[in-house]
Formats: structure tokens, sequence, C-alpha cells
């Protein structure tokens, strides 16, 4: 895939964040509450007591020390401990599409275009905030956009298999320039009452413009050289919550409908294919691993991302290779490889190549090659 380029990125970051220590002290209040509530039963064994989390545990476990959220006080609050966010009216912008226009404002402004410069929005994320009218919809009215837009949502790698819906409509001349927008609000999915995944979300949107090579006005531009998009299912990763299940997630059969994995599973059987997935595009685009000069991974677990990164270079690689931002921003969903090719994107020398990959729940994973034209 030819002559389409990134020309712009956008970064919408929440105001507020919530550290590991706060989250820990929230989730151990929780954890005290309910064993002391539950008592006699966890004596009788028919209760199983709740084990406490610690800020080491999260930290070897994920690489996380932090995440920003649309709501801290719903979330550290141990009788609560989610987000609560008023609900809007229909006159009103919703909280997603305002968190998508803010990231796209930025895009355009990098690769120096306006909206009348686009005319496809594709709002590509993992936790829509509604079924219908579409969020991308919304999103190209609040920006001015005349043209069309449509939701589309494959989990974690959303933002990569949005990249490639969108030069694909470029390079067939159904659109002139796309904006390929994440906004996502994951505090909204996660369990903050479950040990092994309370630490994993965080709150973030992210944007990319995409036009074609010979229209690019911007400087630090990149050439998309090859997409690759893999699905394979799996349970492993799974969110049940619906239109036909509307329950709350307040008993234990109802934990399905929020976030739940096996993560154990999912590092065992990510790694490889990822990796794999990546080694077999570069060999398709007549490229070799130690071409890469930078690889914009997926942000869910340094770990994986560590390892994955030492099978595609057969070496240990540096810190400036592989960026990460899971530190500071947690797991961001479709949003995290996105972020790290934002803020890592600029230091790269004219003809430098790099991968942005993705890669969760489905499975899926999504490739793009891009080599630096500016």
């Amino acid at each position: 895939m030819t002559g389409i380029v990134i020309s712009g990125t956008g970064l919408f970051t929440p105001a507020q964040s919530v550290s590991n220590e706060e989250l820990v002290t929230a989730f151990n209040a929780y954890v005290e509450n309910f064993n002391g509530e539950h008592a006699a039963e966890i004596e009788a064994g028919t209760v199983e007591a709740l084990t406490p989390s610690s800020v080491e545990f999260i930290e070897k476990a994920s690489g996380i020390k932090a995440r920003y959220v649309v709501d801290k006080t719903g979330i550290i609050d141990p009788e609560v401990m989610c987000p609560r966010l008023p609900e809007r009216s229909n006159d009103e912008i919703s909280i997603l599409a305002e968190m998508a226009v803010a990231a796209s404002n930025e895009a355009l402004a990098q690769a120096g275009r306006s909206a009348s410069d686009v005319d496809a929005v594709l709002v590509a994320c993992s936790n829509l905030q509604r079924p219908y009218p579409a969020i991308a919809i919304e999103v190209q009215e609040a920006l001015g956009i005349e043209g069309f837009g449509f939701d589309m949502n494959v989990a974690c790698s959303s933002a990569t298999f949005g990249i490639q819906a969108a030069a694909d409509m470029i390079k067939s001349g159904n659109s002139k320039a796309a904006l390929v927008v994440n906004p996502e609000i994951c505090t909204g999915h996660l369990n903050f009452r479950d040990r092994d995944s309370h630490f994993i979300f965080g709150d973030v949107a992210t944007a990319i413009l995409l036009e074609k090579k010979e229209d690019v006005r911007a400087s630090n531009a990149y050439e998309i050289l090859g997409t690759k998009l893999k699905t394979k299912f799996s349970n492993n990763i799974r969110n049940n919550f619906g239109f036909l299940n509307r329950t709350s997630p307040e008993t234990a059969a109802d934990k399905d409908k929020l976030f739940v994995q096996e993560g154990r599973k999912v590092f065992k059987e990510v790694v490889p294919m990822v990796s794999a997935m990546i080694t077999e595009h570069l060999e398709d685009n007549n490229l070799r691993a130690d071409q890469l000069k930078r690889l914009w991974l997926h942000q869910a677990n340094l770990n994986m991302n560590v390892l994955i990164t030492k099978k595609v270079l057969s070496r240990d690689p540096d810190e400036t290779e592989a960026p990460t931002i899971l530190d500071e921003y947690a797991n961001t969903s479709s949003a995290g490889s996105i972020i790290a090719f934002h803020k890592h994107k600029e230091d790269l020398d004219v003809g430098d190549v790099g991968i942005i990959c993705s890669f969760g729940a489905g499975y899926s994973a999504g490739n793009v090659i891009v080599q630096k034209i500016n």
C-alpha cells in the first residue's frame, strides 16, 4: 500500500490521574470491608476471603504505575469503585465524542489541515458509548466535516484496523482524507473489585489523519508501506455486557458483564502470534528486522512488549526501540499504540522505518508499517 500518509496525530488526556498507591488503598479498604462483613461465611468455608493488592504486585505484573481517568472520585471510593459520569441530554455532545473532537483538532492542526479538507471519520475503539447514532457521525457534525462517518470495534486492535480501512478508502478514491479516532473510557468496563485486573485500564482519546502523499503539508509525516490484519477467536478476553443482558455487575453471576480475561493464557498465546505476524509482515514487504528503527506496540503489559520485541529483533531491545507509555497511561485499549506513536515519532530520521502494532481481544492483531518521509 503506497501513496497514503499519516500526516497528523492527536491526543486527549483526561485531567485526573490515579496512582497505584491510591488504587491499592481503595481496593484494600474494599477487601477489608468485604472480609469483615463475611467473616462468618469465610470461617465456615462457604465464602472465599479476598486477597489485598499491592503496588509491588501491580508493577511486577504489568509495568503500570498510574492511569488517567475521566472520574477519579468514584474509582477510589471503596463504596463505589467505578467512574460516576452524569448522563448527558441528547442535546449535549456525548463525552466520547467530546474526547474524540479534542484529539481530532490536534491531529488536524499537526497536519496543517481543517475540517474542510476531510471527508471521512472513523471512530474505532473498544468501548462505544451507545449503539446508535454512530459516535463517528456525532464527531463529524461537531467538527463540521462534510462526508460520512461510521463506528467500528475490533477491541484493542481497532486503531490499526481503522487505519487500514481509511487507507483503503483513500486509495480507492472514496475519500480524500480521513480521520481515525480512538476515544476510550476503559475504566467504565473495568471491575475495580477484581485483584487480578483492577489496575489495568485508563482513559484517553487519540486521532490519526490520513491523506494522499502528494497532498501532505506537514513535517514528521509517515507513509504507510503496508498493513496486515489477523483475527482468531478466543474467549480469553471477553465482556458479555449488551442490550440483551442489561444487568448490574453487583453479584458474582454478573461479573462477566465487565472486563474478564485469562491473563496467563493471553500472554502464552498472543506473544508468539504477534511476533510471528510482525516477522511475516516484514518479509512480505522485503524488510529485515534490523531495518526497524521503532516498534510502537499496544500498551497492555510491559513484559509482553519486551518479549515480542526480543523475538522480532532476535536480541534484547533498548528502551528507545519499543517506547513505553504504559507506566503513565496504563492500558488504553485501541489508543495505546497510537499514544506511543504520537509521543515518539518526531526523533526518527527521514527514511527510517517503524511498525505500529496492536493486539487484544478477539484475538485480533493489526500492523501498520510506516516510513518517515519528511
